[in-house]
């Protein structure tokens, strides 16, 4: 039976309500109609993948939570046209009965974001569906398409495979990919959870010796990376500017940039893509009002050496002064892909997954916050340019955080992502000062000379 991992089990925390509150999420825009038949289809691939489980607990201590299969779903989401346009097979609604925190179809473009923003919520990887498959239709014509799923459930990439794979089940010549569960189809049996169990305490009790024995004899402080300052390093996980909750508050943007410019500047300057992208989030936190001198970016890493919709990813950090280029910032990042965070006090990871849930989040809390988070999801697959007849113009992949009240240390998110001849930065910023935003892109960007575009 498949097991939640260590990164599983914190975002699991954070569903319930230990941490900043995150779900993942994909966009596709067509500049055409997509039939309600077609979305219906992708919806019943969905719910037969890797997205169709859910949690459930152990009944031996030690042994890890594990996957079930639950093809269960949330119905097919379509937001409602005004009664006036008709459509066939698309949902229709007088204005005055539409649900005003969602807005009603067809939406005009600077509403798709706060229509996708609405898309998190009753998502629940234990007892419900952990995710959504949701469409409205555009006012130039178009068709917008979200899937919103748990992070549990999912990373970026993870996410993108479920898609790609559901996608390319449209096709005859593939329809047996995604109709039925695979590895899911595993339960629990006492042997499985007995084997498990000794396994995660044998890694414990050994790891935990081997720490003690390291850390009292010599009594030395953890070491540093020289890609981090000390100062940094020690206080980590503590809010260096958190601001109070009650001034800060969500803003989403979406860019997209021509990627041989991009790729151009990025050489120019002497750095690579990734390296020019974490510049550029620092920057327009520092142009948004970030009073500190140095930057601490959290960087994730995704590990996976195969295809999985799964969380496979780890995360490291370096700090960035205000004299940082594309050029010394890709030195640091380098050598910081070769230094990961660890687990607390050099300790073995898996000890979180057997101590109660509270005693695991206070041990792993802020564990990847810092000022900024700079996820670069790589180029997308080809698969997801179109959705069966219909050409995708924009796609897009970030995070969104329903429900959140309590804010954490990062102030600014980046997700960048490549397909074809684009580059899509999705941006989500924490921060109080967030009506100045825009104005902190357009410095940011003009500083390297390149020229963002709509969504």
């Amino acid at each position: 039976m498949d097991r939640l991992t260590v990164v599983d089990e914190i975002f699991l925390r954070t569903h319930r309500g230990m941490g900043t509150p995150i779900a993942l999420q994909g966009l596709w825009r067509t500049p055409d109609a997509m039939e309600p038949a077609l979305l219906q289809a992708i919806h019943d691939h969905l719910r037969m993948g890797r997205l169709g489980r859910r949690v459930v607990g152990s009944r031996l201590p030690g042994a890890r939570r594990g996957w079930q299969p639950n093809t269960s779903a949330h119905p097919l989401d379509l937001l409602p046209n005004r009664t006036a346009i008709s459509e066939t097979g698309w949902p229709a609604m007088p204005i005055a009965q539409h649900d005003s925190g969602r807005g009603i179809g067809p939406l005009p473009a600077h509403a798709v974001l706060p229509w996708a923003d609405s898309l998190g919520t009753d998502l629940d990887p234990e007892f419900a569906p952990g995710w959504r498959l949701s469409a409205a239709r555009l006012d130039d014509g178009g068709t917008v398409v979200a899937l919103t799923c748990s992070h549990v459930l999912a990373d970026a990439r993870g996410l993108i495979h479920a898609v790609t794979a559901a996608l390319r089940s449209l096709d005859p010549a593939h329809a047996s990919i995604g109709l039925a569960p695979t590895s899911e189809t595993r339960y629990w049996t006492t042997s499985s959870e007995w084997t498990d169990a000794v396994s995660q305490w044998v890694t414990i009790f050994g790891g935990t010796t081997r720490a003690l024995l390291r850390r009292f004899p010599r009594r030395a402080a953890r070491p540093t990376t020289d890609h981090v300052p000390r100062e940094s390093a020690s206080s980590s996980a503590a809010p260096a500017n958190p601001g109070s909750t009650g001034d800060r508050h969500l803003r989403p943007l979406l860019l997209t940039f021509d990627a041989a410019h991009w790729d151009t500047t990025a050489s120019t300057l002497g750095g690579t893509p990734n390296s020019l992208f974490i510049h550029l989030i620092a920057n327009i936190l520092w142009q948004n009002g970030f009073p500190n001198p140095i930057i601490t970016a959290s960087l994730p890493v995704d590990t996976r050496e195969e295809p999985r919709v799964d969380n496979d990813l780890a995360v490291t950090e370096i700090a960035i002064h205000r004299v940082d280029t594309p050029a010394t910032i890709r030195d640091k990042a380098r050598s910081a892909y070769q230094h990961r965070m660890s687990s607390p006090a050099g300790l073995p990871e898996e000890i979180l997954q057997v101590i109660p849930d509270r005693w695991a989040y206070t041990l792993s809390k802020g564990a990847g916050e810092r000022d900024i988070l700079c996820s670069n999801i790589g180029t997308l697959p080809d698969a997801v340019r179109r959705v069966g007849p219909h050409d995708c113009t924009r796609v897009a992949a970030r995070a969104i955080h329903p429900g959140i009240t309590a804010f954490p240390r990062t102030q600014l998110a980046g997700y960048l992502s490549h397909l074809g001849d684009t580059y899509t930065l999705a941006l989500v910023s924490l921060a109080a000062d967030n009506d100045s935003l825009p104005e902190a892109v357009d410095k940011a960007y003009a500083a390297t000379g390149l020229h963002p575009a709509p969504w």
